[in-house]
């Protein structure tokens, strides 16, 4: 009998223990390149809208590319596969740390930089996703993987708490470049995990490039729980996300502050995001899990204006808490149904659908964001946002997240 809680059972998996560990320093070191690479771009040129832009340009390849890397991934060996993009991953934010110690900066190499991060993550977030299933199947406990799902995620939040004041404190007392150079370190983590692991060569899928992608495109719009699972997605990081683009906007322009205000802004969403994955630890049942996605849809939409009104900072944080905590319960929610849905021969290409909404979404709607606050200021698009969220709420999310 393992002695393992069940909120921590697929860590019994030595497999996963690795993963998780190895990822556990990447995901910190991500936080810190992007809360300093969002300052940076704010520092050097004072736009709102090339933050909309570098934010964009670096989750667009999740759209983009998502669906095409997922017909790629299956018919691959993931793990040989993710160690590489893994090791491309940390060249470029070796790159990223050298151009800026140099004083190299202009807004287009941060533009082409962020492609760059933006192409290798479109590769790396489904492949992720899709092997996390392999992690925990050496001993044939695929129950086990509702609760490495949720375990990635909390492990994903608690760097998203740690992660943007610690960037913060070490913007006050270091530089951008300190940041990105440890984030290029910390890719290190998960490569020797992944070349520690002792795990078989996963299936690969047969069949030629086409007819894999075809076959997942046509997988998921004709099955209606998939169909509708991915269009909640799309529409929450459309309208909820976009305020990561303006935080820094809020955090210098509404509050007066500095990078250690833009580190507590991000640091109570990251609180809330990890709420609700230890909530998530517990393993509800689908039918919760159905009820959480609406509610937290539902939280987001309220939260947004609220934030956007409010010049009282302590409030502020609240509703970024509330907004943390939404976004997240939602979206993992939305993964481990769809996870659960998934056949194996499939799910690389599934997962890339539910990642490239997510993210691509997220993209197209902070560069909306971004241009739209340069033109009317950061609140009213906020307000609006989330007065979109609301409607889909009413109208359509309960349908949306209802089982076919």
């Amino acid at each position: 009998m393992s002695f393992w809680p069940d909120s921590l059972v697929a860590l019994r998996h030595r497999n996963f223990r690795l993963y998780f560990a190895g990822h556990a320093v990447s995901t910190l070191g991500t936080w810190l390149q992007q809360v300093a690479l969002a300052w940076l771009v704010y520092r050097v040129t004072g736009s709102a809208a090339l933050l909309g832009l570098t934010s964009c340009v670096a989750l667009l390849p999740q759209l983009l590319i998502g669906p095409l890397a997922g017909a790629w991934i299956d018919r691959h060996d993931k793990r040989r596969l993710l160690m590489w993009v893994e090791s491309l991953l940390g060249l470029q934010a070796l790159l990223l740390a050298l151009c800026t110690a140099q004083g190299w900066v202009s807004a287009p190499l941060l533009v082409l930089l962020a492609v760059l991060f933006g192409v290798l993550n479109a590769v790396d977030t489904p492949l992720r996703q899709s092997l996390i299933g392999a992690f925990i199947d050496e001993q044939g406990e695929r129950r086990d993987l509702a609760n490495a799902l949720a375990l990635n995620a909390t492990l994903f939040t608690s760097s998203r708490f740690i992660g943007p004041p610690l960037a913060g404190l070490l913007l006050g007392l270091t530089s951008e470049a300190f940041c990105f150079a440890l984030n290029a370190l910390s890719y290190l983590g998960l490569v020797t995990a992944l070349a520690l692991m002792r795990l078989p060569a996963t299936p690969r899928a047969a069949g030629s490039f086409g007819n894999l992608l075809s076959e997942g495109l046509s997988y998921a719009l004709h099955t209606p729980a998939v169909r509708q699972l991915v269009l909640g997605v799309l529409v929450l990081n459309f309208t909820a996300c976009s305020y990561v683009v303006l935080l820094p906007v809020f955090a210098r322009d509404v509050f007066g502050g500095d990078a250690r205000t833009l580190g507590l802004l991000w640091g109570a969403a990251g609180l809330g995001s990890l709420l609700s994955s230890l909530l998530l630890l517990g393993q509800p049942a689908e039918a919760r899990l159905r009820q959480l996605i609406l509610l937290s849809t539902v939280g987001c939409a309220l939260a947004m204006p609220l934030f956007a009104l409010s010049s009282w900072l302590p409030l502020s944080l609240l509703a970024m808490l509330v907004l943390g905590f939404g976004i997240t319960c939602s979206n993992v929610s939305s993964n481990i149904l769809l996870q659960g849905m998934a056949p194996e021969a499939l799910r690389g290409r599934l997962i890339s659908l539910y990642t490239s909404s997510r993210f691509g979404f997220d993209a197209l709607g902070g560069l909306l964001a971004g241009v739209l606050a340069h033109l009317l200021g950061p609140a009213p698009v906020l307000v609006a946002g989330g007065s979109l969220l609301l409607v889909f709420c009413l109208v359509g999310g309960r349908a949306c997240h209802r089982a076919a």
